[in-house]
């Protein structure tokens, strides 16, 4: 019986991880870890076609594992991928080493025989906003009017018909500006926001009806798990357009709630459409109780909220999924 499952992360990932990998090798499960800013310096990867055979290596600085032999993969985390290498290369041939790399490692990840608990190319489609809310919409969850636009005038006749309107991008990232981290959050449209829509031409945005908020929802979803949490964001001035603008001060806030039968129902329809067995919600629940789907993420963190049940009960579900103790959705493999 094979029995390693392989876990793609980072040297600084979460806590949470080492509490799956406990739960892991309680169920007799061998954990290798390939961490991806150390490769390609420090650790190397081959896959080599030879006799009819495919067999792949991950060689550390402390040993050399032979890959063909995996039960699962965990793809947690790519980040910082090539730590060290601009150092190391002349400009020139950084950008295209950096091509390679990447190519490398996430070719490798999609061809692996065995079930898999994400892939780049999941975490790719699932990054589509556009999609996620379709999708949703067609499962019956209530979703916010919404444009995604780069049209300026579009934009104006949006906020106009809906007043009350909030802006987002599409990805998550930061603005630097003097040495200083500026992360983009979601924001209100106002005065002085629409007065700069004609920027609109450079870069395209999500924009959507503001929800009134009673509490806001996140959910994690492991293979058939549901675990549901609430905030009252309103409750902290910087956090109530955008609970993550004050995320560090409410981490301990959080509370395990119940939701409708129906809202769990879908969820897992949701899963079931992307054929993959983890997901993080993100849902608004209005004054009048209605459940808003907001977003979901691949990759969505989970630790924080695992620290607040006393059996770690989301990383002992993740677990389970990947020594398959329970069941998974199909991850077509050909033998």
């Amino acid at each position: 019986m094979n029995n390693k499952i392989l876990i793609i992360t980072h040297t600084q990932d979460s806590f949470s991880l080492e509490k799956v990998t406990e739960f892991i090798a309680q169920n007799n499960f061998e954990v290798i870890r390939f961490d991806v800013d150390l490769y390609p310096l420090k650790n190397q990867l081959s896959t080599v076609f030879e006799n009819g055979k495919w067999i792949s290596y991950l060689k550390t600085q402390d040993t050399r594992i032979k890959l063909d032999d995996l039960s699962a993969v965990w793809y947690r985390r790519a980040y910082n991928i090539g730590t060290g290498l601009k150092e190391e290369l002349e400009a020139k041939f950084f950008g295209p080493a950096m091509g390679e790399i990447r190519h490398t490692l996430f070719g490798f990840i999609e061809s692996l025989d065995c079930y898999s608990l994400g892939k780049p190319s999941v975490y790719r489609r699932i990054d589509s906003k556009e999609e996620q809310l379709k999708i949703a919409h067609k499962l019956e969850f209530k979703i916010p009017e919404t444009c995604i636009t780069n049209d300026p005038e579009e934009a104006k006749r949006f906020i106009m018909q809906h007043q009350n309107v909030v802006g987002k991008m599409q990805t998550g990232f930061a603005i630097y500006e003097d040495g200083v981290e500026n992360v983009v959050f979601t924001n209100v449209i106002d005065e002085e926001s629409q007065e700069r829509l004609d920027s609109l031409v450079y870069c395209p945005m999500q924009f959507q009806k503001k929800i009134e908020k009673k509490k806001e929802l996140r959910i994690t979803i492991v293979g058939q798990d549901v675990y549901a949490f609430e905030i009252d964001s309103q409750q902290s001035e910087d956090a109530k357009i955008d609970w993550r603008k004050d995320g560090i001060n409410l981490i301990d806030k959080w509370k395990k709630t119940k939701i409708p039968a129906d809202i769990e129902q879908k969820l897992l329809n949701l899963l079931d459409v992307y054929h993959v067995d983890y997901g993080a919600v993100d849902m608004i629940v209005s004054p009048e109780d209605e459940y808003y789907f907001i977003e979901i993420n691949a990759a969505g963190e989970f630790f924080w909220l695992d620290n607040l049940l006393d059996d770690h009960a989301i990383s002992k579900s993740i677990a389970d999924v990947l020594c398959g103790k329970v069941p998974r959705r199909n991850n077509m493999v050909l033998k």
